[in-house]
């Protein structure tokens, strides 16, 4: 990228997609304008994340992609910390405190790592293709309710008003994302009190209302 100075950061993204959103909270939470650009994932065409000129922006053919600095970053959780360390604005995601931040961290991860990728739209597809949608269920339904349990067990040492302690941090901004798909796929939260009582915390949060997928420009009905 060139040296001259960038206007506006450039958010890629899709309405629906996790990762995406996490990176929308973060922009919210640190108070930085954007420019949005949508990423249709389910368009007619095969998805617009294969076309030439987004595959020179990311070549996993992936959002988010944000251009910030005149840097093109990809991949939620870096872009999020790269946020955290260069803009001083809003709230601070990455505590000071190495405890609480590695306890962030693992949360997020669990969810990034060890839930998420279940239920990616390339990923259900190919179970879908492979053993039809009564299996498909019933696959999402067991690592979907695995890795809410992971996280429900990781916050009875973690659990504040929030994730960890009565900040907002990294854990939140993935939590809020992953229990909106899980709800898609007919996971009942009331079984995950902890988690529960955090979505409800954060519902009351502005830059996580105004990140909503319903709240975006390139919003279909769901």
């Amino acid at each position: 990228m060139n040296q001259t100075k960038q206007a506006k950061p450039i958010l890629w993204s899709f309405y629906l997609s996790s990762c995406s959103w996490r990176v929308r909270i973060a922009l919210n939470l640190k108070n930085i304008d954007y420019e949005y650009k949508a990423v249709d994932l389910l368009s007619k065409k095969g998805g617009d994340q294969f076309n030439k000129e987004f595959t020179k922006l990311n070549p996993k053919q992936e959002v988010p992609i944000l251009l910030i600095d005149n840097i093109i970053f990809t991949q939620s959780i870096p872009i999020i910390e790269y946020l955290d360390s260069t803009r001083k604005t809003g709230l601070k995601l990455l505590s000071d405190d190495v405890v609480k931040r590695a306890r962030s961290r693992i949360i997020a991860e669990v969810i990034n790592s060890g839930i998420q990728p279940y239920q990616n739209a390339n990923v259900i597809k190919r179970i879908n293709k492979e053993m039809g949608k009564e299996k498909r269920i019933e696959w999402l339904n067991f690592y979907l309710n695995k890795g809410l349990t992971t996280v429900e067990t990781l916050l009875k040492d973690t659990k504040g008003r929030y994730c960890v302690g009565d900040e907002i941090s990294l854990a939140d901004l993935c939590l809020v994302p992953q229990v909106f798909a899980a709800k898609r796929y007919k996971i009942d939260i009331g079984n995950f009190p902890l988690i529960n009582s955090i979505i409800l915390e954060l519902d009351n949060v502005s830059a996580f209302h105004k990140a909503l997928p319903e709240n975006q420009p390139d919003f279909l009905k769901i």
